[in-house]
């Protein structure tokens, strides 16, 4: 019964062309819009970072992950797990570079 399911499951998944892999992919997309890294899908132009933004999409990723455990396809948890991991590499960075950009504060060096 349950693999008649997961049958019929995909075959809406194929006739609507909404799957899980195309959902995971398309936040992944949106969290590269809000790095800055790909351009805007509406505007065309690449927007300036929005790490609050791309942390969200990060963060409902880590959340799907979570809920979903143990009911996916090994092929759909790899790309869920390396999407993840990626978009964490590229926060890091992202918040890098961002502190990088900032005027350091005033110190005084003594001798």
């Amino acid at each position: 019964m349950a693999d008649e399911m997961q049958a019929d499951e995909r075959r809406t998944d194929d006739a609507s062309g909404i799957s899980f892999v195309a959902f995971v992919l398309s936040l992944a997309h949106t969290a590269a819009v809000h790095f800055g890294d790909v351009p805007d899908p509406v505007t065309g132009q690449k927007a300036d970072a929005n790490l609050p933004a791309a942390q969200q999409m990060i963060d409902i990723l880590a959340l799907i992950e979570q809920k979903t455990r143990g009911n996916l396809t090994a092929d759909e948890r790899q790309l869920l797990e390396q999407m993840l991991f990626e978009l964490r590499l590229r926060c890091v960075e992202a918040r890098e570079a961002a502190a990088a950009a900032r005027p350091s504060e005033s110190r005084i060096i003594l001798p």
